[in-house]
């Protein structure tokens, strides 16, 4: 019976895949009346997939030197607002071109959501339109990780140095610049070995010691993986921080555009400093099993305005339809 139910599903997410796949790319235009919106945007998401939209401003009629849209995408679900984010220029000369991205929640609810783009019109004053957005149903694995005294003892720690560790790096990836553009091509995998010892969005069970338990959302991919394997970066950015931390360890955290971060954990050697650019494919670090850590792996976790988000979306997608 439980192998009959993991395939079910297996089959069903499969199948929403698929689906995903099949509708990931929308095109729409609206005109003006001094001037025209077209846009791709991903139409069909599962829980914890982002959300981007790329739109361009075009036969601009009215200021064209002056103009600037002050647009801003808004998710709703049942006609409540659950996220937004401005729209940030992706700077290319001789073009009104912009983009924003929302991230899901991979407790999202599956069924029919909206994203309202609202924005300022040349010479029309505050206008807004809506794309329509499907969010599949995805079912996460579940396991349970037994911790070690050392572990507890780390998941215990409240100490002032921890405290402010954790701030800085909240105040990171809940920081947005709208000038850190830098690039938009698929990402590649941080590292070349394909073992997963845990998935994005699983939901872990933590055993303790003394016999309690509690239940967590994993953020990220742990990849199973010997100590000092060379970790790359997986696009281009900016290294923003690259330190020592009780948690997790040596840690590194790259800026690849307005409020898109990627993580690394559990480091054995830091390789680039903390203002440091870097291109895709460049050695950041050695893996280890520093910090909160029950062996060797690296955990590699992607940040969209501070929410977790699949790092596999951005190796497998066309998310910034910058292929078309």
């Amino acid at each position: 019976m439980k192998i009959a139910k993991k395939m079910a599903a297996f089959l069903a997410v499969i199948l929403a895949l698929l689906l995903s796949a099949a509708a990931f790319a929308k095109n729409a235009r609206f005109d003006g009346t001094n001037y025209s919106i077209t846009l791709d945007y991903n139409e069909s998401v599962l829980p914890g997939d982002p959300v981007f939209i790329r739109l361009r401003f075009e036969n601009i009629k009215a200021k064209k030197k002056n103009f600037s849209p002050a647009a801003v995408a808004e998710l709703k679900v049942d006609e409540k607002t659950i996220g937004s984010a401005e729209f940030y220029s992706l700077g290319k000369k001789g073009s009104f071109e912009y983009m924003a991205g929302l991230p899901i929640s991979s407790w999202a609810k599956s069924g029919d959501w909206q994203i309202v783009v609202k924005y300022t019109a040349p010479d029309e004053g505050e206008k807004s339109f809506t794309l329509p957005l499907a969010v599949g149903e995805k079912e996460f694995e579940s396991g349970t990780i037994t911790l070690n005294q050392t572990m507890n003892n780390i998941s215990k720690n409240t100490s002032p140095e921890k405290v402010a560790q954790s701030k800085k790096l909240n105040d990171i990836i809940n920081s947005i610049n709208a000038e850190s553009v830098y690039g938009l091509k698929k990402f590649i995998p941080p590292v070349k070995s394909n073992r997963r010892t845990t998935a994005f969005a699983e939901r872990i069970i933590y055993k303790y010691p003394g016999g309690k338990e509690s239940t967590t959302t994993h953020a990220g991919i742990d990849y199973g993986i010997p100590v000092g394997t060379e970790i790359v970066a997986p696009a281009a950015g900016k290294v923003v921080l690259a330190e020592n931390r009780i948690a997790t360890g040596w840690t590194i955290i790259i800026e690849h555009l307005p409020g898109l971060y990627t993580m690394y954990y559990h480091l054995s050697q830091l390789k680039v400093k903390e203002g440091q650019n870097v291109q895709q494919g460049d050695l950041i670090g050695l893996s280890g099993a520093t910090g909160f850590a029950t062996g060797p792996h690296l955990h590699w976790e992607v940040r969209l305005n501070s929410v977790i988000v699949n790092p596999d979306y951005f190796i497998e997608k066309d998310w910034s339809f910058n292929e078309k």
